[in-house]
């Protein structure tokens, strides 16, 4: 998923008689749902709403519910809040209500189709040691489908999942590269076009994507490896080493029965292998607990706003140090700090996980650290 992109209708207009009136009334709701301690104006320009504190009398999830109709009605947004440092919780009538946007579906088929022309091109090509290339289509074509049906089933994940749960995304956008990009493209994905109702949807959504994924990657990296085969590596040309993370070594050693690489061995991988090993460093990429990110929104929903900014700040650091090891981690680190450090805003942030989805949230970790290696891809020359 990418930084949610979402619009809000016009406001109500600056205070007047009319707006005082209708938050009072807005407030005689909040009442029903909340002991009221304090009560506080808030602005957006020229437009005012209103934000109160205290203990909640019903459940956070059945608050939002009651509040959000009427809410709307009077041209407000409801959000429900932890407040820092206290057992309270903040009600907030947020001026204007949200307008999801429409989907460009020419738009989405257009980067779709070029994409599968990016990664065919990219797969096709077998660079030579004096320079020239051999183009195989049909490893082309496998290598494109391979990579394609993994990243898309990512972003179905997402998609379907949002859609259950009444939340209006994108359709997923991929995002092609010129020829010869190592992979072919930078992966897809898809815009959030209103908030989540509460961390257990933005939970729900976030980890769909990586699991779906991930149950494409795994079977087709297998598949490619039997298709594989163990060679001396290249004396006399260039060639890109694909990085070891555990769940990969372990398949390698199921398939080969030794661990690769070894000594002056290693796998040369099928394009469907190259397409699942990918498939696999994207979800390691995703996983990521930081901003925007899957691994990001399955953090704050977790652990909350507060505490999944931390996290998104030590992971932005510890990202810093691995650059000296691998200095693409340099580039994810600025993108994470500059355009995605941010948290998805949710509506009803107070509503923590169920059981159920913890033990998922413990299984994503899991995943991640099976996933996760330092050094991803290397370039070695003879």
């Amino acid at each position: 998923m990418s930084e949610p992109s979402w619009g809000l209708s016009a406001p109500p207009q600056a205070s007047t008689p009319s707006q005082t009136d209708q938050l009072l009334l807005l407030e005689s709701a909040v009442a029903e749902v909340l002991a009221i301690q304090s009560r506080e104006t808030i602005a957006r320009g020229e437009a005012v709403g209103a934000r109160w504190v205290g203990a909640l009398r019903v459940p956070p999830e059945q608050a939002l519910s009651s509040l959000t109709p009427r809410f709307r009605s009077g041209g407000y947004t409801a959000l429900v809040q932890d407040v820092e440092s206290s057992d309270e919780v903040a009600i907030i009538a947020a001026p204007g209500v949200i307008q999801p946007t429409a989907s460009r579906l020419w738009l989405a088929l257009l980067l779709f189709v070029l994409t599968i022309a990016s990664t065919i091109v990219t797969g096709a090509g077998k660079a030579q040691p004096n320079g020239s290339v051999i183009w195989q289509w049909g490893e082309g074509v496998m290598y494109s489908a391979a990579l394609l049906s993994i990243l898309l089933a990512h972003e179905m994940g997402h998609y379907i999942a949002s859609r259950r749960l009444g939340v209006a995304v994108s359709y997923p956008f991929f995002i092609p590269l010129p020829i010869y990009a190592v992979f072919g493209t930078m992966g897809a994905f898809i815009q959030m076009k209103e908030p989540p109702p509460d961390r257990r949807a933005l939970f729900s959504i976030a980890i769909a994507g990586p699991l779906a994924g991930l149950a494409l990657a795994i079977p087709l990296t297998l598949l490619g490896l039997f298709l594989s085969t163990v060679q001396p590596f290249p004396t006399n040309s260039k060639y890109v080493l694909e990085g070891n993370n555990l769940l990969y070594a372990a398949m390698k050693w199921l398939v080969f029965g030794q661990w690769l690489p070894s000594g002056t061995h290693d796998v040369f991988l099928h394009p469907i292998a190259w397409a699942g090993w990918a498939g696999m460093l994207v979800t390691m990429f995703n996983l990521l607990p930081a901003g925007q990110l899957d691994g990001g929104h399955i953090i704050y929903a977790l652990v909350g706003r507060r505490w999944a900014q931390v996290v998104t700040w030590g992971v932005i650091a510890l990202l810093v140090l691995l650059g000296f090891i691998w200095n693409g981690w340099w580039l994810w680190a600025v993108l994470i700090a500059f355009l995605g450090n941010r948290h998805t805003p949710i509506l009803d942030e107070v509503t923590r996980l169920g059981p159920r989805q913890r033990l998922l949230g413990a299984v994503a970790v899991v995943i991640f650290i099976l996933l996760f290696m330092p050094t991803p891809l290397v370039e070695v020359r003879p």
